[in-house]
């Protein structure tokens, strides 16, 4: 679905985790945009690793979105475990080792690709977020997508709630 066709869900929401997530905020910063020889290998790999993991659930990704702001593109991804998100990261067989090893060895500290990635575990209780008007993303849409009056209607009270 088109993200302009999405439902709308009128109103405040939050998430409800049972379990610990973990949150990974990837990207890649375009350094030299007439390099294309370089960012551009670095770039098309992400869509073959999305396309594997929406393939094979197993593998634990959760949900995803993604996002541009000026030279830099990110992904926010929610993960099942850290043990998921580690061994997509280090096994040999899936499609993350092979373009990182390019990346290291074809553009390394050279300065013309910037990437980065952010993890996070988010833990029952110790987050809170709020979606007013918006369709199912982030964190509910990875989780639980619940009214915000199950959690509390303040971000303390829900912070405070450990249910």
């Amino acid at each position: 679905m088109l993200a302009g066709m999405a439902k709308v869900f009128p109103g405040r929401y939050t998430a409800e985790l049972r379990e610990e997530t973990i949150v990974f905020i990837i990207g890649m910063r375009v350094n030299h945009f007439w390099q294309f020889w370089k960012w551009w290998p670095v770039a098309i790999s992400m869509p073959r690793m999305l396309r594997k993991l929406a393939a094979d659930k197993e593998l634990g990704l959760l949900h995803f979105y993604q996002g541009i702001g000026g030279r830099t593109t990110f992904l926010v991804q929610y993960w099942k475990s850290f043990d998921h998100l580690h061994r997509f990261a280090h096994d040999k067989d899936l499609p993350h080792l092979g373009p990182w090893r390019d990346y290291m060895k074809n553009i390394g500290n050279t300065g013309d690709v910037g990437v980065f990635h952010e993890t996070y575990r988010v833990r029952p209780g110790d987050y809170e977020c709020v979606y007013a008007n918006m369709p199912l993303m982030g964190l509910p849409a990875a989780t639980s997508h619940v009214p915000i009056s199950k959690r509390g209607e303040g971000a303390k009270e829900r912070l405070e709630n450990r249910s």
